[in-house]
C-alpha cells in the first residue's frame, strides 16, 4: 500500500469508513480481475479516490456494489465493495503507473533491481502490467497513451533538470497524467461539464503527490546520492511548502465546480486529508533523532501522563513515544470530531481546523 491519501477510522465518519473501504477494496479486486492475483500489490490509497470521484457523481445503485468473499487482510470476513467503471478505470490507471515506477526503478537501478535477473524479471513484469492496465482502460474508453507519454516526458524533463530549473517544470507530466484520470470520471459518470474542474482538481493533485513524494525521500536519496527534484533544483522547502498550500486550496476550489450526486467522502478525502497529508510530511522534516534507548516504567509512564495532561496526545500534529522515541500522530488532529462531514455539526474555524468553509 502506497499513497498520501491514508485517512484512519476516527476521521471518517458518518459510515465514510465503511465507503473508503469498499472503494479500496474494490480497487484491489478489480486490478485481480485485470490481471490476476499477482496485480493485486499495484493497490494503492491514491488509486481508489479515481473510483471515489466516479461513484460521487452516480447515483447510488445495487448495481454500483457487490459482496466479496473472506480476505485475510480484512480478518476473513465478507465485505460489500465498489464495482463497476470507475473501479476498472482505477485498476487500469494503477497498472500503468505502478509499471512506469517499476521501470523507473530498473532504471536508476535501485535496491535489488541492480541485479540482471531481477532486472528482466521486473521488466517482464511491468511489460505486462502495462499490456493488461491498457487493454482494460480502451474497454472502458480511457488512452492511457497520455500516462505513457507523461512517463516518457518525466524522464526526459529529469535529465535535463539542474539548478534554477522551475520545479513545477518537472511535475508538469505527474499533472497532465492524474488530469486526464480525473476527468475521465467525468465522462464515465455522464456528465462530462465535470470534466474541466476535475482536471483542474487532478492536475493539482498530481502536483502534490509529486512534491511530497520528493520531500519524504529528501534526506533518503540524499544519503544514496540518488537524484531528487527539490535537491536538483534547489527550491527552498518554504517553496516547496507553498507550492503545496497553494495547490491544497486550488483542489477545493475546483471540486466546488463539480457537479456531485453525494460528496462526502470526495470532501474529507481530497480536502481534509490532503490538508493532513502536506502537514504530515513537512512535519516529519522536524522530527528529532529517535533514540534507542528505552525507559524505564516509572519514567516512561511518568511521560505519557505528560503528554495526556498537555492535551498533546490529542491535539499535536505528530508527538513522538517516550518509550521508543518513535513519532505517533495526534488521534484528533485535524480529524472531523465535530461530524460535520456528516452533515451534524456546523462548526467553523481557521484554514488548519478540521471545518474551514466546510460546504457540508
Amino acid at each position: 500500500m502506497f499513497g498520501i491519501i491514508r485517512p484512519c477510522r476516527h476521521r471518517l465518519p458518518g459510515g465514510l469508513a465503511s465507503e473508503w473501504m469498499a472503494h479500496l477494496c474494490g480497487l484491489c479486486l478489480a486490478l485481480r480481475g485485470t490481471h490476476g492475483q499477482s496485480a493485486r500489490v499495484a493497490t494503492n490509497y491514491d488509486g481508489l479516490l479515481i473510483s471515489v470521484l466516479h461513484d460521487a457523481q452516480t447515483p447510488a445503485t445495487a448495481q454500483g456494489r457487490r459482496k466479496a468473499g473472506p480476505c485475510p487482510l480484512r480478518g476473513m470476513r465478507t465485505a460489500t465493495i465498489a464495482q463497476g467503471e470507475g473501479a476498472r478505470l482505477a485498476a487500469a490507471v494503477s497498472l500503468v503507473l505502478a509499471s512506469a515506477k517499476i521501470r523507473d526503478h530498473i532504471h536508476d537501478r535501485d535496491g535489488l533491481l541492480a541485479r540482471r535477473t531481477l532486472a528482466t524479471a521486473a521488466t517482464r513484469l511491468a511489460h505486462g502490467w502495462d499490456t493488461a492496465g491498457s487493454s482494460s482502460a480502451a474497454r472502458i474508453g480511457f488512452d492511457t497513451a497520455v500516462l505513457l507519454d507523461a512517463v516518457e516526458r518525466q524522464q526526459t524533463i529529469e535529465t535535463h533538470a539542474g539548478p534554477g530549473t522551475p520545479l513545477l517544470t518537472i511535475t508538469e507530466p505527474t499533472e497532465t497524467a492524474t488530469a486526464a484520470a480525473f476527468a475521465h470520471t467525468a465522462h464515465l459518470a455522464g456528465r462530462p461539464h465535470n470534466a474541466p474542474p476535475l482536471a483542474e482538481a487532478g492536475r493539482l493533485f498530481g502536483r502534490i503527490a509529486h512534491l511530497l513524494d520528493a520531500v519524504e525521500d529528501l534526506k533518503a536519496d540524499e544519503e544514496a546520492g540518488a537524484w531528487n527534484p527539490v535537491a536538483a533544483t534547489g527550491t527552498p522547502l518554504p517553496e516547496v511548502r507553498r507550492l503545496c498550500d497553494d495547490a491544497v486550496l486550488g483542489v477545493r476550489l475546483a471540486l466546488k465546480e463539480v457537479d456531485f450526486t453525494d460528496d462526502k467522502l470526495v470532501h474529507v478525502l481530497l480536502d481534509h486529508e490532503l490538508r493532513r497529508a502536506v502537514h504530515r510530511t513537512f512535519n516529519l522534516l522536524e522530527q528529532p533523532p529517535e533514540t534507542k534507548r528505552r525507559r524505564g516504567l516509572i519514567a516512561g509512564c511518568a511521560l505519557w501522563t505528560g503528554l495526556f495532561c498537555t492535551g498533546q496526545i490529542c491535539c499535536r500534529s505528530v508527538y513522538w513515544d517516550p518509550w521508543t522515541g518513535k513519532e505517533r500522530e495526534g488521534c484528533c488532529d485535524e480529524c472531523d470530531c465535530c461530524d460535520c462531514c456528516s452533515g451534524k455539526g456546523n462548526s467553523k474555524s481557521d484554514g488548519d481546523g478540521c471545518c474551514c468553509d466546510c460546504p457540508c
